[in-house]
């Protein structure tokens, strides 16, 4: 996995329409999300799967104290220059979301998973590691917020494409998309991306592969009940992707 987004850390951006307008979106959404939950005392966010920085950055702007990792190295050296670019102080690191709670301390008001990070751990006691881990890093009363896809509306298959779109950036063209292939409760994902330059019509084709577990968010929901979190419960329709959320007993 982590191989996975090293590779895809220069492009990762690409994935988006507009990245930085994303950026803004993700961190308006996600705070009425954190003032709606927990209405007073979130200032410390500790973000366990960071990738690039898209929400550590937009928490950060909205006036967060963040705190932000991930298991990639390239990742974490990308979002180091994205936050430095726009004058932002987080202090990133790489770590495994699983050791979560040894790398970081415990005070933090809300930890966030976000963009279907979790289902990368491909088994329900790797998910509760993580989860448990979180759990850990949080002062009591604290929140846990943990974004994913909705694997229950997902067709099962081979050969299931999941397309991105096109993304013109001066004379480069970027054709991008996802074919994903089931086995039983997980899927490999391979994510294209096709550089055209429209200067000299020299094509070259990037092709990055990863695995993930398709597990329901119910479940997910479940898992973090065990992990010791109080008041669980998901929340549709306010960001766009099913958002879980817990509170570690006081």
């Amino acid at each position: 996995m982590n191989d996975f987004y090293d590779q895809l850390a220069p492009l990762y951006h690409l994935i988006f329409e507009d990245w930085e307008a994303s950026i803004v979106r993700q961190a308006e959404q996600l705070t009425q999300i954190i003032k709606g939950e927990w209405s007073t005392g979130i200032e410390r966010v500790l973000d366990v799967s960071c990738g690039i920085g898209t929400q550590a950055i937009g928490l950060a702007r909205a006036g967060f104290r963040v705190t932000a990792s991930d298991i990639s190295a390239g990742a974490i050296a990308r979002a180091v220059r994205e936050a430095k670019a726009r004058k932002l102080d987080i202090a990133f690191s790489v770590c495994d979301m699983c050791e979560a709670h040894q790398h970081d301390d415990s005070d933090f008001d809300l930890v966030i998973c976000c963009d279907n990070s979790i289902p990368h751990l491909l088994t329900d006691d790797d998910i509760l590691t993580a989860l448990r881990q979180m759990h850990d890093c949080l002062r009591p009363g604290g929140g846990c917020l943990i974004t994913m896809r909705n694997y229950d509306q997902e067709t099962r298959g081979i050969g299931l494409l999941k397309p991105h779109g096109v993304r013109d950036l001066g004379d480069t063209r970027y054709v991008i998309f996802q074919v994903w292939d089931f086995d039983k409760d997980q899927y490999d994902l391979t994510i294209y991306f096709v550089e055209e330059d429209r200067t000299s019509k020299s094509v070259k084709t990037h092709a990055l592969r990863t695995r993930y577990y398709a597990i329901s968010p119910t479940r997910v929901v479940a898992l973090m009940k065990q992990a010791g979190f109080a008041e669980v419960k998901r929340w549709d329709d306010v960001f766009y992707q099913p958002v879980l959320v817990g509170t570690k007993r006081r």
